[in-house]
């Protein structure tokens, strides 16, 4: 089965019940970010990718309660950032000027 946002929202749904303030979905992303850098500093790369799915996965629910599709989404911000000028931080980040 190939995942949607939607299909992540229902599973969520029906797992957790509706989402009542989604806040709550920031919070628990944040959460899982955390968990994400402890894997990474102990350089469990395999945990690390399961940390990331988990973010990952409360993205979709969030987006799709906000009637829209992650994956249509990233689509579109990344027509965006290929048409900006960046300035490279020198960390493998940086920002649009």
């Amino acid at each position: 089965m190939r995942e949607t946002s939607e299909t992540i929202r229902e599973w969520g749904d029906a797992t957790f019940g509706a989402v009542r303030d989604l806040t709550a979905l920031v919070a628990r992303a944040r959460g899982e970010m955390d968990e994400l850098e402890a894997a990474l500093r102990a350089n469990d790369h395999a945990e690390a990718g399961r940390e990331a799915a988990d973010v990952v996965i409360l993205l979709h629910r969030l987006v799709s309660l906000l009637g829209m599709d992650l994956n249509e989404q990233v689509d579109a911000k990344m027509q965006t950032n290929r048409a900006r000028k960046w300035k490279a931080a020198g960390d493998g980040t940086g920002g649009h000027i």
